[in-house]
């Protein structure tokens, strides 16, 4: 059974063990929570580290924080339908303990370590990064992400660099709506990238992003 949570069991077993509270049965699923919180934390780690090359340890480490949380981890869960597969014990089904985050975090942290043990680790990364692609994609929109100027600004200034030199090239368009071609210069190293935008502002950003490209190419 594939499903929402993307991944079809070889040992549908550990996909029962992993969705079994404590609560339910003595074979539960702390364990492979144990397992599955460390699995969790590296696969988004990597997933930061990768995607965002000039961010530094400090900046990871909050948005992994932000990623790997409990309320983030139950949301996740929400959207696979966790809730209404797991098995728990009449008190907390009473209880309302498919709906509460702790629990919900948990069997996801316990489902990665099942998928782990029954497909390896490149099937769970891959699984796992399905699931949080979206949460990935909303680091910027959720304020954790600098723009690219500010990016600039302080890659250079850990080296001792000159700041860079935005100078705008041209101004074309009716005066209603005219577009601006910046250049973004470094000295050291040599670069320099053009952008163009709506405003001087949205040009520096851009072209400040192009040179952040070349530095990380």
């Amino acid at each position: 059974m594939t499903d929402r949570i993307g991944h079809r069991f070889a040992d549908p077993a550990l996909r029962e063990r992993a969705l079994t509270h404590r609560s339910a049965a003595a074979k539960h699923n702390e364990r492979l929570e144990f397992l599955g919180d460390g699995l969790v934390n590296l696969v988004v780690a990597e997933a930061l580290y990768l995607r965002f090359p000039l961010a530094d340890e400090g900046w990871l480490t909050r948005a992994r924080s932000q990623l790997v949380c409990e309320p983030s981890l139950a949301a996740i869960a929400r959207t696979l339908e966790l809730g209404r597969q797991l098995r728990l014990g009449a008190g907390e089904v009473k209880a309302g303990g498919s709906e509460r985050d702790s629990i919900l975090a948990d069997a996801l942290e316990a489902l990665v370590a099942a998928i782990h043990l029954d497909a390896g680790f490149d099937v769970c990364r891959r699984v796992v990064l399905g699931w949080f692609a979206s949460p990935l994609a909303g680091l910027v929109e959720a304020g954790i992400s600098k723009d690219a100027k500010t990016c600039l600004q302080e890659w250079l200034q850990a080296r001792g660099l000159v700041l860079p030199e935005y100078v705008l090239v041209d101004t074309r368009g009716e005066e209603h709506n005219k577009t601006f071609e910046v250049a973004c210069r470094l000295r050291e190293p040599a670069l320099e990238a053009r952008a163009a935008g709506h405003s001087r502002r949205q040009a520096e950003q851009q072209a400040a992003a192009a040179v952040l490209e070349l530095l990380s190419a």
